[in-house]
């Protein structure tokens, strides 16, 4: 599944954990946005692990599920790289 992760982080620590954290799973599309074709068991790593990094009184992160469908639909204006939900599995 395809899912775009953006995040507002207040630690400048924190953010840089999180930010290479997450370039493991996906492309860094903008400073604080990661678009990742992941698989459920991954998504649940990212998630429980957001969870544990941030500080909910000061700190934000949102993750949206984007079915093929409106994958389509994306537009890229400028510099950008499209994100492609892939048909196969390299092991």
């Amino acid at each position: 599944m395809v899912v775009m992760i953006s995040y507002d982080i207040s630690s400048n620590r924190t953010r840089g954990k999180v930010h290479r954290f997450l370039k493991e799973f996906g492309l860094n599309t903008q400073k604080s946005v990661f678009e990742c074709d992941l698989e459920p068991d991954a998504l649940k790593r990212i998630v429980k692990y957001l969870e544990l990094m941030i500080n909910p009184a000061t700190d934000s992160v949102r993750v949206y599920r984007i079915c093929a469908g409106c994958l389509r639909k994306v537009r890229i204006s400028g510099l950008g790289i499209r994100l492609r939900q892939l048909d196969y599995l390299i092991v």
